[in-house]
């Protein structure tokens, strides 16, 4: 047997586990989650962070072709400083995050799901002024998106 042949076998090996598990694509046609794709239509954003977070579920669901949903979604920060230096300076803080949503169908009123999610992430304040300024906006950013993750896995986790 040919090295390229052995190959092959264990590839085909390897891939049956996978296909007697019932394994099936997230966004399979039919499938509860690409219902949600193009379907979802988020609230209108109060604030930059909301922006953010509107912005980068928009991504996620993708252009509202057919609105079948309205999702709400109230955004809280709160900041706290990490590193302290010997000269009782504040060198990282890190940002607390957490997002409440509301998944509403929009024919029945009906709520489809709904939750309470947190995450975190830090930036560095060793720079200017300006520097710590761009280090902040960046981060509120990034914890945007690490929220607007979280809200569509559960929701696609709590798809039918």
């Amino acid at each position: 047997m040919s090295l390229f042949d052995r190959r092959s076998l264990l590839l085909a090996l390897l891939a049956l586990p996978a296909a007697a598990c019932g394994f099936t694509p997230v966004y399979a046609p039919g499938s509860g989650a690409a219902a949600l794709r193009g379907a979802v239509q988020v609230g209108t954003p109060d604030s930059a962070n909301a922006f953010a977070l509107t912005r980068a579920l928009g991504q996620r669901f993708g252009p509202v072709t057919a609105q079948r949903y309205t999702l709400s979604v109230q955004v809280q920060i709160k900041e706290e400083g990490g590193v302290i230096t010997p000269t009782s300076e504040i060198d990282r803080f890190t940002l607390l995050g957490g997002a409440t949503f509301t998944l509403i169908e929009d024919d029945t009123g009906a709520t489809a799901a709904d939750g309470s999610l947190r995450a975190f992430t830090s930036y560095s304040a060793s720079g200017t002024p300006v520097a710590t300024r761009a280090a902040r906006v960046d981060a509120q950013e990034r914890l945007m998106v690490i929220l607007a993750d979280q809200i569509v896995t559960a929701l696609v986790s709590a798809a039918p």
